[in-house]
């Protein structure tokens, strides 16, 4: 079984790939002409297979199990059980949440005998604004956000977060997934507007303008690529890769095809020719990366009002340093010291003099440069500068043939009987956001139906998801996707609502606790899901869960990224050291995962080692890998460790001084259930062992651990590093 990837641009560099790939698996799903490929036509909501018929009928909760349990009888394999509540109450808050449940919210969970309690959890999850964090993180890796534009001298943007908020506010408000599609793509052209105040609403925005402005923050997704610094030099050069990466995405992103190989030829599997790759990035070719003010008019006059004040702080540090320099290595007399003294009141009080906040929930809380609050978004080019488009002979850009208009892809466009001509100049991107987003486009919907599922699951019913041409992975279920994907448009695009189909299914509920012989032999990958797959944490969802535990989370919402403070030996590779500029405030340093700066060229250490991806292109799935750093970091790492000091100093807290309740507490703090007879043996002898060896005195202890005798503390923070080093704290289930 062969299977050939294409040579692939990759930020400028060819990646020619070759693997293996199954044959297409069989299933029930209308009759499709077989000189079209099955992802290339429209989905048709097939009828589930009979349940009258299925083996396991008692058990199906809604129609995913009756395609499920239709496989799984032809194969002649039987499913696993469910899991235990304790499993399922875990498996729901990290799927959706991306945390761990608390020892309270497991135990109400837990102790709710009535009809509907998995309903009800599954509501109130969905509720939480951790979910828009957990999903929009997902979301981000598709998307290959970065704070930085990478390659040698990673230049900044320093605006990227607000995209990232953006993305978190989107899942949070359950809004429908044709209109973020059409947000990202083409915000600025179906909804422009601007933040004039109107005096009928006592002089404020209107609601209304405001989601016209959160729609063009939605574009943002086009100003997060990677940037080659030197490519400034050549304005042609410049506009070539930042197109190419637009277009790259874009298909990558919304329709899962790698419409980038068609960049130097046809393409070598499916339908696509160069002429519809240009004609895309003719699409482009009347946009261009702006800074967006965020505020009104009347808030930049009062801006100008304040500026002064600048002036003033920059004036008094300037006095300030003036004097430090005509003094400096002198004995400093009576007078000179009170001058000093003078001069630093002067800076301080003109500091505070600024004003907090410009422009309201906007406003860039950072009075040091008073930076205008703003955002990188897409917008328009003069007509006199938008630059022809050619079919380039091998994609060089020195070799420009015929010119090009904008166009959708040929095979695409007659899949859903669309002319494939778009207007020029403008307007073609509403155009493309549009048709993309239409109920019969025969990929949008089932690409997405693919990434929530395999989100849940750890595995796409398409296992390339961000390949469904003929050299990506064949459906495992081919009728179940293309079920999900009709009901989805049907149901308003809400991803919620798809949420609460998978999770209520039996498929989703299942234990992970189950083999044969059998089942090994003849599905070892479990692709037919007779179980539920184990999932390691992906690294922000480590650190969160880390932070959860020892109770030092800081769940703010939102802002610019956060920078935590790194160990010499983690910061020694990065030549620029400024690059990752430690936030003041300590309590930044604690923050959830995906706040943490995301630079190209320096990954934070912590998630480098567990397998975050390179976001020079869209992520559709990250690696997993098992490698020693990995349990040197949870062993060795002073942040780990000073976490495993606040966990242990939880404990005290909230169990009291007795070493059997610690144990009891950490376990159900920790893994979310008590730990069993064998366990609190190993627990309390490890504890007296450890009290006898470990020296070391800990280092920012809690109040509460204080009270305990200082060996026997040090030997409880040890004991909560080890918790932390479980495989069952690392994994889902």
């Amino acid at each position: 079984m062969r299977q050939t990837i294409p040579n692939c641009l990759v930020a400028g560099t060819v990646l020619v790939i070759t693997c293996l790939a199954p044959p297409a698996s069989a299933d029930d799903v209308p009759d499709r002409p077989r000189a079209v490929h099955w992802s290339f036509q429209p989905p048709h909501r097939p009828t589930p297979p009979d349940a009258g018929t299925l083996k396991h009928r008692e058990r199906i909760r809604n129609p995913i199990d009756q395609f499920v349990f239709h496989r799984l009888q032809k194969s002649g394999l039987d499913p696993a059980g469910e899991a235990t509540k304790r499993t399922l109450v875990r498996r729901a808050h990290f799927d959706l949440l991306g945390l761990p449940p608390s020892p309270e919210e497991t135990a109400t969970f837990l102790a709710d005998k009535k009809p509907g309690a998995w309903n009800r959890l599954i509501d109130r999850l969905l509720q939480s604004r951790h979910y828009g964090e957990r999903w929009g993180r997902h979301w981000l890796d598709v998307a290959r956000y970065a704070d930085s534009g990478g390659y040698e001298t990673d230049i900044y943007y320093r605006n990227a977060w607000r995209f990232r908020d953006y993305v978190v506010k989107s899942f949070n408000d359950d809004k429908p997934y044709n209109v973020f599609v059409q947000e990202q793509i083409a915000g600025d052209e179906i909804w422009p507007d601007n933040l004039d105040l109107d005096p009928r609403k006592v002089y404020k925005v209107s609601d209304e303008k405001r989601r016209h402005l959160e729609a063009r923050i939605g574009t943002g997704f086009y100003t997060l690529g990677p940037q080659v610094h030197e490519s400034a030099l050549d304005a042609r050069r410049l506009d070539y890769e930042t197109m190419t990466d637009w277009v790259d995405t874009t298909a990558s992103a919304f329709m899962g095809l790698t419409l980038g190989c068609a960049r130097c030829h046809e393409h070598k599997f499916d339908p696509f020719t160069q002429a519809d790759y240009f004609s895309l990035h003719a699409v482009f070719a009347s946009a261009r990366v702006i800074e967006l003010p965020l505020w009104t008019a009347m808030e930049e006059a009062d801006w100008r009002q304040a500026y002064p004040r600048v002036i003033a702080v920059e004036r008094a540090r300037k006095a300030y340093k003036l004097f430090e320099a005509s003094h400096a290595g002198k004995t400093l007399t009576t007078e000179q010291a009170r001058q000093k003294q003078n001069l630093l009141n002067a800076v301080a009080q003109s500091v505070l003099a600024l004003p907090e906040r410009a422009a309201g929930q906007f406003a860039v809380d950072y009075a040091g440069l008073m930076h205008q609050p703003i955002a990188r978004v897409l917008g328009r080019r003069h007509p006199a500068l938008i630059r022809p488009i050619h079919l380039l002979d091998r994609g060089e850009l020195k070799k420009p043939g015929k010119l090009l208009s904008p166009a959708l892809p040929a095979a695409l466009a007659r899949a859903t009987g669309t002319p494939a001509g778009l207007k020029r100049p403008f307007g073609s991107r509403k155009q493309l956001a549009l048709w993309l987003t239409r109920p019969d486009h025969p990929l949008t919907a089932r690409v997405m139906v693919n990434r929530i599922w395999q989100w849940h699951f750890g595995r796409g019913l398409v296992e390339t998801s961000n390949d469904f041409g003929k050299m990506g992975q064949p459906p495992s279920h081919p009728g179940l996707l293309d079920w999900l994907a009709t009901r989805f448009v049907a149901d308003g695009w809400k991803v919620k609502n798809l949420h609460r189909l998978i999770m209520n299914s039996d498929t989703y509920r299942r234990s992970s606790r189950f083999a044969t012989e059998k089942h090994l032999d003849e599905d070892p990958d479990n692709r037919l899901l007779w179980r539920a797959n184990r999932r390691r944490l992906e690294a922000e969802a480590l650190w969160d869960a880390v932070h959860a535990t020892a109770g030092t989370l800081n769940r703010a919402f939102g802002g610019p990224p956060v920078v935590p403070p790194l160990a010499a030996d983690e910061i020694a590779s990065l030549r620029e050291k400024w690059h990752w500029t430690v936030s003041a405030d300590p309590a930044q340093h604690t923050r959830r995962g995906i706040y943490i700066m995301v630079r190209r060229n320096f990954k934070f250490p912590m998630f480098e080692v567990f397998d975050t991806p390179v976001t020079s292109v869209s992520c559709p799935v990250r690696d997993v890998t098992t490698v020693a750093p990995q349990a040197l970091w949870g062993l060795n790492n002073s942040s780990v460790i000073r976490q495993a000091t606040q966990l242990a100093g939880r404990i005290v807290k909230e169990a009291g001084d007795k070493s059997a309740a610690h144990i009891q507490r950490a376990w159900h703090i920790v893994l979310s259930r008590p730990p069993t007879a064998e366990e609190s043996r190993s627990a309390l002898a490890l504890l007296d062992s450890l009290e006898k060896t470990s020296q070391t005195e800990l280092e920012h202890l809690p109040a509460a651990l204080k009270k305990l005798p200082a060996a026997r503390r040090r030997a409880l923070a040890k004991l909560c590093l080890a918790l932390f080093n479980l495989n069952e704290f690392a994994f889902v289930d």
